[in-house]
């Protein structure tokens, strides 16, 4: 849960209005590229620590230790992708669209 105040929410919404509108559009659009494209990275390794973290807890010989490190990790992962995606969401709102990044372009 997020503990701001209105007016703190309100005062961070205009900084970040305020940090974009002095940016061009292709610079928001590179910008926009940029976010989308560590996003979907983010989101990659996050699936990976996941699918680890599952395959972990059907192992018997796998500690209780060792499975809470994978778990935190996770949910630490988890905590990084939703600002990650907080900010690409006002990139794109201050740009107005979301440009295309083709998937093979990620490599």
């Amino acid at each position: 849960m997020n503990d701001m105040g209105s007016s703190e929410v309100n005062d961070e919404s205009k900084e970040k209005e305020a940090r974009y509108s002095v940016m061009t559009k292709s610079e928001l659009e590179a910008l926009a590229v940029s976010a989308i494209r560590e996003h979907r990275r983010l989101l990659w390794a996050d699936q990976a620590v996941y699918e680890e973290w599952l395959r972990a807890s059907d192992d018997p010989s796998i500690s209780g230790p060792v499975l809470q490190t994978l778990q935190d990790e996770y949910v630490a992962r988890q905590k990084r992708s939703e600002a990650q995606q907080e900010e690409l969401s006002d990139i794109l709102d201050a740009l107005g669209f979301v440009p295309d990044v083709p998937f093979d372009d990620d490599n």
